[in-house]
């Protein structure tokens, strides 16, 4: 009941925040409370109700992946049926992404409608126990519901940032007889466009991070090899995803093919450049496709895999792995 309980918590909270934005803008701009209230409600309502039933297919169109079946992928196929099996769960779809970067992700709105997509990448880096380490990690999300609450998490946040903007607009164009009123009006909506959407997105990347940790893990705890997935992460973290592109760029011009599978189609592959859709789809894959250190850490949708691998290689000793 643990994943019940973070999950309704999560909603409860976001649903309060963006309340609560809500009623902030229109104390400092006049409009009725309760109407802006319900107003927010309505749009939280609709938003949950869009995210519940739409998460899926959003995510496999924006990440590009295509539903496979056993006779096509029939290493990938076994195991996640062997990990849904043992997490107790209906056997999911399953999802091929053409790339050549390791990766994986999970969809779906709860087990009965759950997708678990891996890259051709992936699979070509993996060994078996590691490749089982990553579904378990996409397993626990679906079975946490975190397709659903970070689905959510990202349209309160969007919300939270259209409000700033609307606090901006309001600011200039609000009549006043009061030129001090109405000059502070102004500061307080150019604070509130500058400030909503960072603490909108830090909200966001807290739900992300955390949810990622747990699923590390629920996952690791589904299949009790920890040492699995903290192995998979060192690999999956440890590739340089230019240098990738480089090497499968010399493999075309050579004439040999991507996988034995057929070729590669930069078109398909959602991490290739020129790629907006990945930005919005980050907290989604395993690892997070957007790099970068120092500051852009703190804005990183996943946690550090340094820190992750060693939770999991502490939890193996605690297990006696």
């Amino acid at each position: 009941m643990s994943w019940v309980i973070r999950t309704l918590g999560t909603f409860a909270f976001l649903t309060a925040l963006l309340l609560a934005v809500g009623a902030v803008v229109c104390y400092l701009f006049r409009f009725s409370m309760m109407i802006g209230l319900a107003v927010m409600f309505v749009i939280s309502f609709v938003m949950c109700f869009i995210s519940y039933f739409k998460s899926k297919e959003m995510a496999l169109r924006a990440n590009k992946a295509r539903i496979v079946q056993e006779y096509e992928e029939p290493r990938l196929y076994g195991i996640v049926r062997g990990v849904a099996d043992k997490a107790g769960l209906p056997m999911p779809e399953v999802g091929i992404v053409t790339s050549p970067v390791p990766n994986a992700f999970a969809t779906g709105r709860n087990p009965e409608n759950a997708a678990v997509c891996a890259t051709t990448g992936l699979l070509d880096t993996l060994s078996d126990d590691e490749l089982e380490g990553v579904i378990a990690h996409e397993m626990a999300h679906v079975r946490n519901r975190d397709i659903l609450v970070m689905s959510v998490a990202s349209m309160v946040a969007s919300m939270i940032t259209y409000l700033a903007h609307i606090a901006y607009f309001a600011a200039i164009f609000a009549p006043s007889d009061d030129r001090n009123g109405n000059a502070g009006q102004l500061l307080a909506g150019v604070a509130m466009s500058i400030l909503l959407p960072i603490a909108a997105m830090m909200v966001q990347l807290a739900v992300s991070r955390n949810r990622e940790y747990l699923a590390d893990r629920s996952g690791a705890e589904i299949i009790n090899n920890p040492r699995a997935l903290a192995r998979a992460l060192q690999k999956i973290g440890g590739v340089d995803p230019e240098a990738v592109y480089r090497t499968e760029a010399q493999r075309r011009r050579g004439g040999a093919p991507s996988r034995p599978s057929g070729g590669y189609d930069s078109r398909n592959d959602p991490f290739a450049k020129g790629g907006d859709s990945i930005y919005d789809c980050a907290h989604m894959w395993i690892s997070s496709p957007l790099r970068g250190g120092g500051m852009a850490s703190l804005f990183s949708t996943h946690p550090p895999i340094e820190e992750r691998i060693r939770r999991l290689n502490e939890m193996a000793d605690r297990m006696g792995l």
